[in-house]
């Protein structure tokens, strides 16, 4: 297990104050295996300031030191934040097994899943495709699906960017394809050329982005100039910051991570935050996924009870780790999902 447990240097007259303190613990390492950690993962952001929803529990009691085995997840470096969270609490309460959770994108997280059956779990920041669906009916495993929260894709700049605040959806795709500077989106923009940071053809990020804005075209964005791209969210963030003439999107967790280096900007005249994610205004908003397969929970129990831990107490560590919850419709249709996985329900 590996936990990460950041604290506040804050001055010792505070403290003393507050009678606030943290203990530090040793890294630990049993039974709790993460690959190919993207470096921008390594700390969990600040929550936005939403209350997550109360959501009566269908699922049935699961404790985890009932459990041991092995649990291979795969997939998309957005959920990855939330879904080592979630994994690490199931360890804490007592799960006497191995998990292992690989970033890889949303892309390659199917591909593992439905085409090689190497995992048991595909974290997913966007729906699976009806191609990846087929492929893994071909290997006998039919996805089943499980929204656990919900992000709000950042559009952001260098804070020392004082010029751009605010993009119609029209000029956004501009900003990412076919305009060479700033004034090329507006006369009084600096006439500068556009440093452009992106996520990776992988990523379920890049892939929602070029659904909304160049509805599922990619070859705009990927043919545009000073077009630098990277599966590392932390690369992108050290781009930006280095020149007001830049601009990238990924999660809002990330914005959120450093948001003493970035600037967002604002879609339509909207911020990404919780009543805007909400409410449906904010235009790059998508969904946190998992998937699996009945075939799986029920071969393996301990996949099947992670998955329930998962979904029974993933709005008690969303908000922290730096995300908005899913509603309370859409995580009720998960614990159905779940019970008739399990044949617990028409």
């Amino acid at each position: 297990m590996i936990r990460r447990l950041w604290w506040l240097v804050v001055p010792l007259l505070a403290l003393l104050l507050s009678g606030c303190c943290q203990d530090i613990a040793a890294p630990q390492t049993d039974g709790y295996r993460l690959l190919h950690t993207p470096v921008g993962a390594t700390a969990p952001p600040t929550g936005p300031s939403v209350a997550a929803p109360q959501v009566p529990n269908l699922l049935p009691p699961v404790n985890p030191a009932d459990y041991t085995g092995d649990i291979i997840v795969a997939g998309s470096s957005t959920v990855y934040p939330l879904a080592e969270r979630m994994a690490e609490r199931f360890q804490e309460e007592g799960f006497r097994g191995q998990i292992t959770i690989d970033s890889i994108g949303s892309g390659a997280g199917f591909e593992r899943f439905c085409v090689s059956g190497e995992t048991d779990i595909s974290n997913a920041s966007r729906p699976i495709k009806d191609s990846e669906r087929e492929a893994c009916r071909a290997i006998g495993r039919e996805p089943v699906e499980f929204r656990v929260g919900t992000d709000g894709l950042a559009v952001v700049v260098a804070r020392d960017n004082d010029f751009v605040d605010n993009l119609t959806l029209d000029e956004l795709a501009r900003v990412f394809s076919s305009a060479r500077t700033w004034a090329d989106i507006r006369p009084e923009w600096p006439a500068e050329p556009i440093q452009r940071y992106i996520p990776g053809t992988d990523s379920g990020t890049f892939d929602f982005f070029v659904e909304v804005v160049f509805d599922k075209n990619e070859e705009p964005i990927l043919t545009a100039d000073n077009l630098q791209m990277s599966e590392d969210d932390n690369v992108l963030v050290q781009g930006i910051e280095g020149s007001p003439y830049a601009i990238g999107f990924f999660g809002y967790a990330y914005y959120e991570e450093n948001a003493d280096k970035l600037r967002p900007v604002a879609i339509e005249g909207v911020l990404p935050n919780a009543a805007t994610v909400e409410a449906g205004q904010y235009p790059l908003a998508r969904p946190l996924l998992i998937y699996s397969a009945p075939s799986i929970m029920q071969r393996k129990p301990q996949v099947a009870a992670f998955i329930n831990f998962f979904l029974t107490h993933v709005n008690e560590e969303i908000v922290d780790v730096g995300y908005f919850p899913a509603s309370a419709e859409a995580l009720e249709q998960s614990m159905h999902n779940w019970l008739r996985a399990m044949g617990m329900e028409p």
